[in-house]
């Protein structure tokens, strides 16, 4: 699958799932999340920062899943802990989600997650 066609398939959805390896169990673990996509990126906010667990799993085992609308990619993710770089992905949540909605979901923004699509 191209990096365009992961891009569309993910485009008009509100909320992805992942897939990420739980550090302590070993399991396969699913959670929605909401997402933003910015050049041939996925960028994942958790919800309490880096106190998320789907955040630390993600450090430990770097690879995830992403599946929306019947696309899956499954790639390695990065972690974001630059301040100015993370505070960009917020505003790109805010644009998509409403500044409201963000801050009412997300009380702690101290990392982000990238995610290639292709």
């Amino acid at each position: 699958m191209s990096i365009e066609q992961a891009r569309d398939a993910f485009a008009g959805a509100r909320e992805v799932e992942i897939t990420v390896t739980g550090r302590r169990s070993g399991r396969q673990i699913s959670h929605p999340v909401w997402f933003v996509q910015e050049d041939q990126n996925m960028f994942l906010v958790p919800i309490t920062g880096a106190d998320s667990d789907w955040y630390k799993n993600v450090r430990k085992t770097p690879m995830i899943q992403v599946s929306a609308n019947g696309t899956s990619v499954s790639t390695p993710a990065t972690p974001i802990t630059d301040a100015d770089r993370v505070e960009h992905i917020v505003a790109m949540f805010r644009d998509k989600y409403g500044p409201e909605q963000v801050e009412r979901q997300y009380p702690k923004h101290d990392v982000a997650v990238q995610v290639p699509l292709g």
